[in-house]
């Protein structure tokens, strides 16, 4: 009996907490992305500013 009780317990538990995993790794990669393309964004726009002799972008 009491092994019936963990057993759907843990059954139970599991695929919430894979549920979990895989929405905080895909938010987690999303983040990610988004700050690595604004960082290129902002890298490429100096670089053409200073192309044009433009004065530097304040932030």
């Amino acid at each position: 009996m009491i092994q019936d009780f963990w057993g759907n317990a843990i059954f139970s538990v599991i695929p919430t907490i894979l549920m979990g995993l895989i929405f905080w790794f895909i938010m987690r990669s999303i983040l990610r992305a988004d700050r690595t393309e604004r960082e290129t964004l902002k890298k490429y726009e100096a670089e053409e500013r200073a192309r044009r002799g433009l004065p530097a972008k304040k932030d």
